[in-house]
């Protein structure tokens, strides 16, 4: 780790001392201002919050909104619930695939990070997808494709 990433880390810890459930708002605030949560980092978290590493990889890994690695310049979320599922959302996921020629947490040469996420709250019309932060239903391989049309205009 660089001495300019540590520095920076720390000022992120600074801010949240002493804060009675710091670790999200910390891993946001990193997530914020490197476009990830870089692995190195994990450690001085740690040690800072009195954790084990374990814990702060534990809680990275299981919220999706943290990454490992910096998402390209537009994000697509497909809803990967049940529900979703059950309306044709493997389908509109492969196609989204093939459409990006990426995989999951993958960026396609112009920008474009494919990301599952397990539930929108858009059950009810699903399949349901979030682009750049905004919620679209009903999302079926015509609206990918616009919407990847859209992001890459």
């Amino acid at each position: 780790m660089t001495q300019d990433l540590a520095a920076q880390v720390g000022e992120i810890l600074t801010r949240h001392q002493g804060r009675e459930g710091a670790l999200l708002p910390i891993l946001h605030d990193v997530q914020a201002a490197f476009g990830m949560v870089p692995q190195e980092i994990l450690p001085q978290i740690a040690k800072a919050l009195n954790i084990s590493k374990a814990e702060v990889h534990g809680v990275v890994t299981f919220y999706h909104d943290f990454r490992e690695h910096k998402a390209g310049a537009h994000v697509v979320k497909l809803c990967r619930a049940e529900a979703c599922q059950a309306v044709g959302g493997d389908r509109v996921a492969a196609h989204a695939k093939r459409a990006l020629g990426v995989d999951w947490h993958g960026t396609s040469a112009d920008g474009v990070t494919l990301e599952p996420v397990f539930c929108l709250g858009l059950c009810a019309c699903g399949p349901a997808a979030m682009v750049d932060g905004k919620l679209i239903g009903r999302v079926d391989e015509a609206r990918v494709d616009a919407v990847l049309a859209g992001v890459r205009a």
